[in-house]
């Protein structure tokens, strides 16, 4: 099964507009469209790459998304990934109706669980004494970026991160896949290829959803005033 997240549903393999090809000189001004689905696969990006869980970033005109692995030390960046504002609710809505799909014929997706006797999210199932029914104690608050990060393998050449501006989706029952796809005439290329356990997938999809959200209220805060002229 699979599902896109592009900027423009329909795709086509030819010029979007019949009007003249360039504007004087060498310049050329051409709306190209052109179908994902015949995205090249590059043989160093075919192969993908195995993530544990991600770190999502929000810019003022893009999303990152830095895929870790840490399964064995030292955990490392496997994979980032830069997407445009416009194509991240467009990629949790796709990633939504997978997940949907998924429920519907295996059952609602597994989710991470903790170390024995702990509660949901590896927190203990209750306060210290042992009082039974008791609330568990919040979880603590997420450490800042710079120590994340100081934890973390980031390779001089993933530095940069790799473009995205369509994102395909599919998956079976113990996996999803992640194609991202920069869809640029006169070919698009799988740019990143990132494979998730089912039981990682609903963590990330959280995380997209609450970075988009903190995004939006931040565009709703009022701006200050600039101070009067002297």
């Amino acid at each position: 099964m699979s599902d896109e997240a592009h900027s423009d549903p329909e795709d086509h393999s030819r010029p979007a507009d019949k009007g003249p090809a360039h504007g004087g000189g060498n310049t050329y001004h051409q709306e190209v469209q052109h179908a994902p689905a015949t995205a090249r696969v590059p043989d160093a990006v075919g192969r993908g790459v195995f993530s544990t869980h991600a770190i999502v970033m929000q810019g003022a005109h893009e999303f990152l998304i830095d895929f870790i692995q840490s399964l064995a030390p030292p955990r490392r960046v496997v994979a980032r990934v830069i997407l445009p504002i416009s194509v991240v609710p467009l990629f949790i809505g796709a990633l939504d109706d997978n997940l949907r799909k998924y429920s519907n014929m295996y059952g609602p997706p597994p989710r991470m669980q903790g170390p024995p006797g702990s509660g949901p999210g590896g927190q203990p199932g209750g306060q210290p004494g042992g009082q039974a029914g008791s609330q568990p104690p919040p979880p603590p608050p997420p450490p800042p970026i710079t120590e994340v990060y100081e934890q973390l393998k980031l390779p001089d050449e993933m530095l940069g991160g790799s473009y995205a501006n369509t994102v395909v989706i599919s998956h079976s029952q113990a996996e999803f896949c992640f194609d991202f796809i920069c869809n640029f005439y006169p070919r698009s290329v799988v740019t990143a290829r990132v494979y998730l356990a089912t039981p990682h997938v609903p963590e990330v999809f959280d995380s997209l959803q609450r970075c988009l959200e903190q995004y939006r209220q931040k565009l709703n805060q009022p701006r200050p005033h600039p101070p009067p002229p002297p």
